[in-house]
């Protein structure tokens, strides 16, 4: 199975962030074994470091980058998925961009904690738990 994972679910495994550290880590196991192709998009990188960065500092931020980048696809955004973006309409850009990455490279599902702002994706949306049960 193919999945886009949603900036949320990666730092709810890299930041051990309670209570979602549980199923975002069986999601990375899952990649780990190679019974989970994982995506994310390009701009997610930068979130996560930002974000890791302010919490935890330039050290722990830089070896969150190289565990992503050893575990995941990367999905490049260019000018053709930005388009995409905006032509989806999404309440969330942010989303929208996930969302023209995850169709570009036709993953099987997004897989995220905020299905809301993934309402109208051509893709099926689900939650790490929810991909669990898919899974067994």
């Amino acid at each position: 199975m193919r999945v886009l994972i949603d900036t949320n679910v990666v730092l709810d495994f890299l930041q051990e962030r309670e209570p979602f550290v549980e199923d975002a880590a069986m999601l990375f196991e899952k990649v780990d074994a190679g019974e989970v192709e994982g995506f994310i998009a390009a701009t997610t990188i930068t979130n996560i470091y930002y974000i890791v960065r302010r919490a935890a500092g330039t050290e722990k931020a830089l070896e969150a980058i190289i565990q992503v980048l050893t575990d995941l696809h990367i999905c490049a955004v260019e000018r053709t998925i930005l388009e995409q973006a905006i032509a989806l309409n999404f309440r969330d850009f942010e989303d929208a961009v996930q969302c023209a990455c995850a169709i570009a490279h036709g993953v099987d599902a997004i897989v995220t904690r905020d299905a809301s702002g993934f309402v109208g994706s051509e893709i099926p949306v689900m939650s790490p738990r929810e991909l669990r049960g898919v899974e067994n």
